[in-house]
Formats: C-alpha cells, sequence, structure tokens
C-alpha cells in the first residue's frame, strides 16, 4: 500500500538549507517530475480510505497543495478552493500569517463560508507552522473541517499541529530525517 509513494520519498535528493535537512520529493516540490502514478495512487488511497461524501469542498494550499487538491477534484468531481499566497482583496477575504521552518509569509483565503464541509489538503507536515495557521483561520471562519489529509508527515508535524489546534490530521506516510536521508517510520 502507497508503495510508489514510499519508494520515491527513500530515493529522494536531500539539501542542507542551514541547519534544516529540506528533502526534494515530487509531491513536495513538484521536482523530480511528478508521475502520475504517484498522484494516482495517493488519490486512490484517499478515495479509498475516507467518505468524500461528507464533503462539499476542497482546499488545498499554495503551492504543493494545487497539484493535489487538483487531482482529487478531476477523481471526485469535488470543487476546490486554493489558500493563496497573495491578496485579492474581494470580501471576505481573510489573511493568514504562517510561519514555517524555513520562513514566514501571508496567506489568503476566499471562497470559503462558513458551515462548508471541508476537505484540507497540502502536501507535507514538517513544522507545522503552515497547517496551524490556516486551521485556526478555517475555525475563525466557522467551516467544518471534515479532514485534514496530508500525505507526508515529517518528523513531529503531525503531533504538533493537532495538539495546537485539535484536529485530527490524516497522514500517509510518516519520514524523518537520519544522516541527511529520508528513513520511512512504520
Amino acid at each position: 500500500m502507497l508503495d510508489e509513494l514510499k519508494k520515491s520519498l527513500v530515493e529522494c535528493p536531500v539539501v542542507k538549507k542551514g541547519e534544516y535537512f529540506y528533502f526534494v520529493h515530487p509531491i513536495s516540490d513538484g521536482v523530480p517530475l511528478v508521475e502520475a502514478d504517484l498522484l494516482n495512487e495517493i488519490m486512490d488511497y484517499i478515495i479509498d480510505h475516507y467518505n468524500l461524501n461528507l464533503v462539499d469542498k476542497i482546499v488545498g494550499v499554495e503551492s504543493m497543495g494545487i497539484p493535489l487538491a487538483t487531482a482529487l477534484s478531476i477523481k471526485t468531481g469535488i470543487p476546490f478552493v486554493i489558500i493563496r499566497k497573495r491578496s485579492y482583496g474581494l470580501d471576505g477575504e481573510c489573511a493568514v500569517h504562517q510561519k514555517t521552518g524555513y520562513g514566514e509569509s501571508e496567506l489568503y483565503i476566499n471562497g470559503i463560508n462558513a458551515d462548508d464541509n471541508i476537505l484540507l489538503i497540502d502536501d507535507v507536515v514538517s513544522t507545522g507552522g503552515t497547517l496551524m495557521s490556516v486551521i485556526n483561520a478555517l475555525d475563525d471562519i466557522g467551516v467544518n473541517l471534515v479532514y485534514t489529509i496530508v500525505p507526508i508527515e515529517k518528523d513531529d508535524g503531525r503531533v504538533i499541529v493537532e495538539e495546537n489546534t485539535g484536529h485530527t490530521l490524516e497522514t500517509l506516510v510518516k519520514i524523518k530525517m537520519v544522516d541527511g536521508k529520508v528513513t520511512l517510520v512504520e
């Protein structure tokens, strides 16, 4: 199960930025090449393991939440919206400050309303900064966060987010960095 994802993680390159080991993976970076089989495997897993009849909207976070939200929307017919890194100034726009292991920025939520039944999808949870900010903002809006699904969990990211938001994260594969290499955690 999820063999393509696991294999691709173990084989992906790792670069060091300061003291932070950063794995370079198709799902989290769009490079190396994003193979359709890998995306299909992840989407099929989500469709088979979660009741998507409970979901009205798929919400992805720019940038790598975009291909995940798009692929899931195409396979399910559920519409999607993207939390963007740019403001459009639309009525009801919600600004969100995010801080990650490698930087800070603003995100902007549009097209999401109170009582929407949301599936939030993003590529990886590592320090938890992005997801904590987004989940807290979605709570403030008053959405029903049905699922938060993140294909790749690095280190203690899932636990950090769950402890700081009170929401459950569904992760598909857990990894940690050992001697500068990606290692699967079972």
